[in-house]
């Protein structure tokens, strides 16, 4: 069974940083794109950063030069650095990761049960 368990989140001040951990498991042939998603109270799940297998990154517009997503293909962990946090950075953040079970079967997706960011003064 495949599973995601991510940890990091906590309670900063404005301006504070905070790295996230997602760490995958499972009897998987390889995990390739791996997200980062935040849920916003009262506001819908969006993406925040993905990381391919090869490193090639992107992220949401308004996040760039304040984080950074990157991963371990060996521990398949990922991170995600959050820099000069912001009170609407607050926010549960889930990592997911498309997987492929045996070397020809089709892309699933795993999700993680989130954390919890919270920034306040």
């Amino acid at each position: 069974q495949v599973q995601l368990v991510e940890s990091g989140g906590g309670l900063v001040r404005p301006g504070a940083s905070l790295r996230l951990s997602c760490a995958a498991s499972g009897l998987v042939f390889s995990f390739d794109t791996m997200y980062w998603y935040r849920q916003i109270p009262g506001k819908q799940r969006e993406m925040v950063a993905l990381i391919a297998r090869d490193g090639y990154t992107n992220y949401a517009d308004s996040l760039k030069g304040r984080f950074t997503i990157s991963r371990d293909n060996v521990s398949n962990t990922m991170w995600l650095q959050m820099n000069s946090l912001k009170a609407e950075d607050t926010a549960v953040y889930y990592c997911k990761a498309e997987y492929k079970r045996w070397i020809l079967s089709s892309s699933t997706d795993a999700w993680g049960q989130g954390t919890l960011v919270t920034v306040s003064s």
